[in-house]
C-alpha cells in the first residue's frame, strides 16, 4: 500500500531542479521503455503478419484497426473514473499482466498452426481494452512522481523514451521477424509487458490510495471529467484539435503499412527502416520539447507541431519504389514524429499542469476520448472509402483532414500562450 511521505520528504522546489534522484520516476520509465519497445515490435510484426503472411484484404485491415481503436471509445470515459478511484501502481500492474497473456496468443497459435485473422481480431479487442486502462494509468500517474516545475521535463523525458524504444524495437522486430518470422515475433511483446510489470512493481507515489466510493457515483465522475474539460478554455481547443489530428491520422495509418508493401514495395526491411529513423525524430523532438518551448512559448511550438503533420504526410501520396523515395519517407516520418514528439509533450504538461490532482486520470481520458475514440471510425471510413475508390485517395483525405486541427488551433487562445500556465498543486514521491 502507498503511504503519503511527510513534509521533510518531498522535495522543495530549490532541490527539485531535475530529474537526477528521482528513483520511482527512473522505474517507472524503465518499465514504460520495456513496454514501448515490444510495441514497436509488434508495430513491424503485425502488418507483416496480417498483409504478407495472412493476405489480409484492405476491409480486413480496415476491420482489424477498428477493433484496436473501438475499445477506446467505449471505455475511455469510465476508465478515467475508475484509475481515479483505485491506485495507479496496481493498475499499471495489472493490466501488464494482462496484456502478456493476451499478446502471448499470437506466437502460441503461429507455433501449432492456428493463426488466423479472427484470431488478430481478437487479440486486438482484449489487448485494446487493456491498454485503455493502462495507459490512462501511465499518463496520469506523472504528476504523482514529480514535482509541478518538473512536469515538462518528465514528459520530454518520456517523449524522448518513446522514440529511442521505437526506434531499438523496431530495428529489433526486423531483424527478429526476419530470423523467427512474424508470429514468433510476438513472443517479445509479452516479454516487455512482463519487464514492464515488474518496474510497476517497484514505483512508490508518495499518495495515499483513493478512498472508496460507490459504484453509483460512477456516473458522477465521468461527468466532472467531461465538465472539467468542456469548460476549461486552454482544454477545450486542444481538446477539439486532437480530435482532428486523431481522426486525419486515423484515415492515414489504417493503410499506411499497406500502401508501402504493396505499392511502395519497400518490404518488412524498408518498413523497419522508415519506423526506425522515424522513433529517431521522435527522440529528439522530445529531448528538444523543454527548450523550444523555453525559447518560444507552448502556444507557437503546439501550432507548428501540428501544422507540420499535415505537411510531412504529403511525401506519402507521391512516393515509388526505389532508395531514393525510401530515404525520402524515413525523412518526411523522422520530421513528422519530431513536431508530434515536441507538440505532444507541451500539450500534455499544459493540462497537467493546471489540471486539480484528483482529476488527473478523469480529464487525461476525457480529453483521449474524442482522439482516440474517433479513429476506429475514421478506420472503418478509410475501409469503406478505399471500397469505392482506392487506397491513395484514402490517404489523400487523411492529409487533408490533418491540416483543420492546425487552423483551429491558430485561431485559440492557446497560440498566444508564451509561458506554461500556473501549476496545479500535486504531492510527487521522491526517495
Amino acid at each position: 500500500m502507498n503511504t503519503p511521505l511527510p513534509p521533510s520528504a518531498v522535495t522543495t522546489p530549490a532541490a527539485a531542479a531535475s530529474l537526477r534522484d528521482h528513483r520511482f520516476f527512473t522505474a517507472y520509465l524503465t518499465g514504460e521503455s520495456a513496454s514501448l519497445i515490444g510495441t514497436a515490435v509488434h508495430g513491424i510484426a503485425l502488418p507483416t503478419l496480417a498483409v504478407l503472411h495472412l493476405k489480409a484484404t484492405p476491409g480486413q485491415i480496415s476491420l482489424l484497426f477498428f477493433l484496436i481503436q473501438i475499445p477506446t471509445f467505449v471505455l475511455a470515459p469510465p476508465a478515467g473514473a475508475v484509475i481515479d478511484r483505485h491506485d495507479k501502481k496496481t493498475v499499471l500492474v495489472i493490466t501488464d499482466l494482462a496484456a502478456a497473456v493476451v499478446v502471448a496468443v499470437i506466437p502460441a497459435t503461429t507455433i501449432v498452426g492456428t493463426l488466423t485473422m479472427p484470431v488478430l481480431y481478437a487479440v486486438a479487442l482484449t489487448l485494446g481494452a487493456a491498454t485503455v486502462l493502462q495507459q490512462a494509468a501511465t499518463i496520469s500517474i506523472v504528476p504523482q512522481l514529480v514535482e509541478p516545475e518538473l512536469l515538462q521535463q518528465a514528459n520530454s523525458r518520456i517523449g524522448a523514451a518513446f522514440g529511442a524504444a521505437d526506434t531499438a524495437g523496431t530495428y529489433l522486430g526486423t531483424a527478429v521477424v526476419a530470423v523467427v518470422g512474424a508470429g514468433r515475433a510476438f513472443g517479445l511483446d509479452t516479454v516487455s509487458y512482463l519487464v514492464s510489470a515488474w518496474c510497476a512493481t517497484r514505483i512508490r507515489t508518495g499518495h495515499a490510495p483513493p478512498s472508496p466510493r460507490a459504484r453509483h457515483e460512477m456516473a458522477a465522475d465521468i461527468w466532472e471529467g467531461l465538465v472539467y474539460v468542456a469548460r476549461t478554455p486552454l482544454v477545450r481547443p486542444l481538446v477539439l484539435c486532437l480530435a482532428g489530428t486523431g481522426s486525419g491520422s486515423a484515415l492515414t495509418s489504417t493503410f499506411w503499412a499497406f500502401h508501402l508493401l504493396t505499392t511502395v514495395k519497400t518490404g518488412t526491411t524498408g518498413l523497419g527502416v522508415i519506423m526506425g529513423v522515424s522513433g529517431a525524430g521522435c527522440l529528439a523532438g522530445a529531448l528538444a520539447a523543454p527548450r523550444i518551448v523555453r525559447r518560444f512559448g507552448p502556444g507557437p511550438v503546439l501550432v507548428a507541431g501540428f501544422a507540420m503533420y499535415p505537411l510531412t504526410t504529403v511525401p506519402l501520396l507521391f512516393a515509388r519504389p526505389g532508395t531514393l523515395w525510401l530515404l525520402v519517407l524515413a525523412a518526411a516520418g523522422a520530421l513528422q514524429l519530431a513536431a508530434a514528439a515536441c507538440a505532444g509533450t507541451t500539450q500534455r504538461s499544459v493540462r497537467q499542469q493546471i489540471c486539480p490532482p484528483e482529476l488527473q486520470a478523469r480529464a487525461q481520458q476525457t480529453s483521449t476520448w474524442p482522439v482516440t475514440g474517433s479513429r476506429p471510425f475514421a478506420a472503418l471510413t478509410a475501409g469503406a472509402l478505399a471500397s469505392v475508390t482506392n487506397v491513395w485517395t484514402v490517404l489523400l483525405a487523411g492529409a487533408l483532414v490533418l491540416t483543420v486541427p492546425a487552423l483551429v488551433l491558430w485561431r485559440s487562445p492557446l497560440a498566444r500562450l508564451t509561458t506554461m500556465p500556473v501549476a496545479a498543486s500535486t504531492g510527487p514521491n521522491r526517495p
